[in-house]
């Protein structure tokens, strides 16, 4: 009767923690998500000596990593921005917390000067 006893609490110790650690792991597999900047230039240089450097700052300080900063881009349907950025981020609360700061709220008081942006960010695919 005792050994019953101890394989079904033993058991019983199992499926709970299996549970706990299939929670855990739905917990962390958060999509990551990307942030998009379609940025019409009005003057470049101004942008890049006062918009540039503090905005990317930002983004790097919250967790992004640049994959595209401005490079040529190709238009297959409609007018393309003057110029696109593309951003990856852990998780989209990153990127709401990266882009939702007072320092990106900042930086962007002195862009909207020299540019106007259309910054949105989407989940991507769970890995």
């Amino acid at each position: 009767m005792k050994t019953r006893f101890v394989v079904l609490v033993s058991m019983m110790v199992g499926v709970a923690l299996g549970a706990a650690a299939v929670q855990a792991l739905h917990a962390q597999a958060r999509p990551p998500a990307f942030v998009v900047g379609e940025i019409d230039v009005k003057d470049a240089a101004m942008l890049d000596k006062e918009y540039v450097p503090n905005a990317s700052k930002v983004v790097r300080d919250g967790g992004g990593k640049y994959l595209v900063a401005g490079g040529k881009s190709v238009s297959f349907y409609g007018e393309p921005p003057r110029r696109i950025a593309i951003m990856a981020f852990e998780n989209l609360e990153k990127a709401e917390a990266a882009f939702n700061s007072a320092a990106y709220k900042q930086a962007k008081a002195v862009g909207d000067k020299y540019a106007t942006f259309r910054i949105y960010a989407v989940e991507g695919v769970t890995p």
